[in-house]
């Protein structure tokens, strides 16, 4: 019988069975389809857990700043987490070790952030369920999350180590309390000073119109009056209806600007956000801003990232100071993410100093920004008269080349004591840092650990400068001999020598841990280190400046010298008095330098064009964009070997670091104390940085992914090439 009669038959024998028999059967069948489709109304659940009727999956960024574990991991959401678990808030989850036959199983409890909420996942295994919501504030919002993804990827590194810069500490007290209520945008501000700029009043009126004008500022000098135009430039904003954020290198130069912000539109249309105000009060204060209770936020670096709702205007003030980059990893620089956050927010930009860097110089010559300066009439009638101390005078004064008070720097401060305070810029802190034997020149040095001997004070013992170890019975290691020479002398070193010379005249410094925010408008001789010079009180400013040892700034090994030095000059003279009310400024270098010159001419945009134009020639940044490849010889020769570098790249070294000795203080990119590394640089015209940077990260994940030796450091747009 062939198998169709089987089948036709079969139906004949079925009838064949008595009818409980058939019953029998209809009630297996159903019943064995019931257990292979279980009903779509039972709830999903994990281990007895029931999951979230709908969007089940929770992609969420573990707080784990690893480059090769830089995507998002998926988890089950509970259904007792389902109103909580939405995306930006934070979560605990676990993860790490425990991973096994597909299922994320143990592992450490670890923070994260919930960026997303599927309905499904390409997980293969089974999903571990979160848990924990550790608050349903959300933090991290879409806007914030783009922004950190993208500095992410222009600096070569993880998104999670990003957002751990944009996103401050939970502080559990700060979010129960409301933030306060939003306040009604104020009137827009008179231009006030903006007048003396060529397009001052124009920049001003369109920020007010709710245009996005893109600026690089030359502020002119003046104890505060560049503090008072930049907060008119954010409440012109703010009276548009938009949203204003300021970036400052300090706390101290924040604070100028919150103060004039303050007098101009009142209390609560901004916040200060700065280290000094405390954890919990900062957090309190992102917060209103994150949700909206606040529209303009003044702060050091890390406000850069801070969630402005609507934002109009993203300033920067002294780009060039070194505090504006950030010192962790990926070390964002304020400036670019500020320029980021302009580009994609369609937001104005401002770039404002009493300097010009390179890189402002190249957004104004590629058309991105406008200059916002004054005219040359304008410059000369509020700056001080600047004279140096060179051939000329050595040639007067024979002792002027090996002292360090020329007989012009002592006349001068002399004489502008009779009118009020003189400043005295010293490069160094504490009394003498640098110290030779008297007989041989051989710089003094620890037996210990080969650090530098530093005097603390007159008649201290030496001590290392690494270590921190005596020294009481040093003797030269090369010539015997056991008199030493000051070879740099610091703040307070100098400031007992000029007590000496000015017995009748009150002294003080400012740098180091103690810093000056003002002084009084009486004669008093002020010692600072860069950046820490105090601001007058009140009145015109300081009635003279004296800059000294300018050497020490000039003969820095680094492509940045010249420009860090005028940037240093330009800060102190600016507190000075204008030129037509006795102020004058002496600063203690070469006249023919180029930075000397573009002081006395007080030109700095023309002194950046021209370090520009010689960049250009050579190739150098910002014309190019560098990435940096550090670590040990083998890490970064195999690195270099698996990326796939655009065809424009050039590579260049690698070449030896110094070694970092036992006890030495570490610098970040140094190599740990007793190893050998070397550095790479791979340089790429502009236009070519992001696929440089996403070519080096793609081989450095595969490296650490697959554990082959050491790894290796990346840094993107490092601050010396030198």
């Amino acid at each position: 019988m062939s198998r169709g009669d089987e089948q036709r038959e079969e139906p004949a024998a079925r009838e064949a069975e008595p009818p409980e028999q058939l019953a029998l059967i209809r009630d297996t069948v159903r019943e064995h389809k019931e257990r292979r489709q279980p009903p779509k109304a039972r709830p999903r659940t994990w281990r007895g857990a029931e999951l979230a009727p709908r969007l089940p999956v929770a992609r969420v960024l573990v707080d784990k700043g690893l480059v090769h574990l830089d995507r998002l991991f998926d988890y089950a959401v509970p259904a007792a987490m389902d109103e909580e678990a939405q995306p930006g808030v934070r979560v605990r989850v676990r993860f790490g070790a425990g991973e096994r036959e597909g299922r994320r199983e143990g592992g450490r409890l670890t923070n994260g952030f919930v960026v997303e909420r599927r309905a499904d996942t390409d997980f293969s295994g089974k999903l571990a369920p979160l848990a924990q919501v550790l608050s349903p504030e959300p933090v991290l919002g879409p806007g914030l999350l783009q922004l950190c993804r993208a500095v992410a990827d222009r600096y070569a590194g993880s998104l999670a180590d990003v957002v751990q810069l944009a996103v401050p500490p939970r502080m559990a007290r700060a979010e129960r309390r409301p933030s306060p209520r939003r306040r009604a945008r104020p009137q827009p501000p008179e231009p006030g000073s903006w007048t003396r700029y060529a397009r001052g009043a124009d920049f001003l009126a369109a920020l007010a119109a709710r245009e996005s004008p893109r600026a690089v500022w030359t502020a002119l000098p003046g104890p505060a009056s560049w503090a008072d135009e930049l907060a008119r430039a954010l409440a012109a904003t703010l009276a548009a209806g938009r949203g204003a954020l300021a970036v400052l290198p300090d706390g101290r130069s924040a604070g100028q600007v919150d103060a004039a912000l303050t007098a101009l539109v009142g209390e609560g249309q901004h916040v200060l956000l700065t280290a000094d105000a405390g954890p919990e009060a900062r957090y309190a204060r992102w917060l209103a801003v994150n949700r909206g209770a606040v529209r303009a936020v003044v702060g050091t670096r890390a406000a850069m990232f801070a969630p402005v709702r609507n934002l109009g205007l993203a300033a920067i003030w002294e780009d060039g100071d070194s505090s504006q980059s950030d010192d962790r990893a990926p070390q964002p620089h304020a400036r670019e993410v500020l320029l980021q956050r302009a580009v994609t927010e369609q937001a104005g930009f401002l770039l404002g100093a009493h300097g010009c860097t390179v890189e402002a110089a190249q957004l104004v010559e590629s058309g991105f920004a406008r200059p916002l300066a004054a005219d040359r009439a304008v410059v000369r009638s509020t700056a001080p008269l600047v004279r140096t101390v060179g051939e000329w005078e050595e040639a007067r004064d024979s002792a002027a080349r090996s002292a360090r008070l020329p007989s012009l720097a002592w006349q001068t401060a002399r004489e502008a004591l009779a009118r009020g305070p003189v400043l005295v810029q010293v490069p160094r802190r504490g009394y003498v840092p640098r110290l030779a034997c008297e007989r041989c020149r051989e710089p003094a040095r620890c037996a210990h650990c080969a650090g530098p001997l530093e005097a603390a004070g007159r008649g201290a013992e030496l001590r290392c400068g690494w270590c921190a170890r005596a020294a009481p019975d040093w003797h030269c290691p090369h010539c015997g001999g056991v008199r030493l020479r000051g070879q740099a002398f610091g703040a307070r070193r100098t400031a007992e020598e000029l007590g000496r010379a000015f017995p009748a005249v009150p002294v003080r410094t400012s740098g180091g841990e103690h810093v000056l925010a003002t002084v009084p408008e009486r004669p008093a001789l002020i010692v600072a280190t860069p950046g820490a010079e105090p601001v007058p009180e009140a009145g015109p400013g300081y009635a003279a400046a004296l800059l000294l040892d300018g050497w020490a700034l000039l003969g820095r090994p680094d492509l940045r010298a010249g420009e860090e030095a005028l940037r240093r000059w330009l800060g102190a003279a600016s507190l000075v008095r204008p030129q037509e009310q006795g102020g004058s400024v002496v600063v203690v270098a070469e006249e023919a330098l180029r930075p000397v010159q573009a002081l006395v001419r007080w030109d700095p945009a023309g002194h950046a064009r021209r370090e520009l134009a010689d960049r250009a020639e050579l190739g150098f940044p910002p014309v190019s964009r560098m990435a940096a490849v550090t670590g040990p010889p083998e890490a970064v020769a195999a690195l270099l070997a698996s990326a796939e570098l655009p065809a424009s790249a050039e590579v260049l070294g690698p070449v030896p670091l110094p070694v970092t000795e036992h006890g030495q203080p570490r610098r970040p990119g140094a190599p740990p104390p007793g190893e050998r590394w070397e550095r790479a640089l791979v340089r790429v015209p502009t236009g070519g940085g992001a696929a440089l940077a996403a070519a080096l990260k793609t081989a450095l994940v595969a490296r650490l992914t697959r554990r082959e030796g050491p790894p290796a450091h990346i840094r993107i747009d490092p601050p010396d090439i030198g």
